[in-house]
């Protein structure tokens, strides 16, 4: 799928994009909000992308140990703290894979769970998982009635009015 890491990088940044818009939806009194008894919210959400993109990929990809340690309002608590974690964390990750020489490109890694997986399969599951959670924001965020962007331009109504 990626052949090099500049176009990995280059769908990152899209991808991150589009979740960012997402997550720039989220109100105050919806951030800590659950929608049943041990299920996440979306400031736990957020705070999970942000953790595991720099605490497990971006070390794991770096021959490191994972540190990833949660997700919980310990890490960033309230609305502007969750958007600056999330930003600055990504930040951190994205200068790491960028670093990536192209023989590590191709290198295997070892993932927490003890498989051995080439580094850029690793980093597609990385954006599948992004792509995940942006899934559950959005319906965190349909359940509580917040609008949110359209992911490519269209929702699915003016899809259809456009439609012939």
């Amino acid at each position: 799928m990626f052949t090099d890491l500049t176009t990995f990088l280059e769908y990152l940044d899209r991808v991150h994009e589009r979740t960012r818009r997402v997550v720039t939806c989220i109100p105050a009194d919806v951030l800590e909000w659950a929608p049943a008894p041990g299920r996440w919210t979306a400031g736990d959400q957020v705070r999970h992308l942000a953790a595991i993109e720099r605490w497990m990929y971006a070390e794991t990809i770096s021959g490191r140990p994972s540190t990833y340690a949660g997700h919980g309002r310990e890490l960033a608590d309230g609305l502007p703290a969750v958007l600056a974690n999330y930003d600055h964390l990504h930040a951190e990750a994205r200068a790491i894979f960028a670093d990536l020489s192209p023989a590590a490109w191709g290198a295997r890694v070892m993932t927490p769970a003890g498989t051995p997986i080439t580094t850029w399969k690793w980093l597609r599951a990385m954006v599948e998982h992004e792509i995940h959670h942006r899934g559950q924001l959005y319906f965190t965020l349909g359940l509580r009635g917040v609008s949110t962007p359209p992911i490519y331009g269209l929702t699915e109504t003016e899809l259809r009015a456009l439609s012939v």
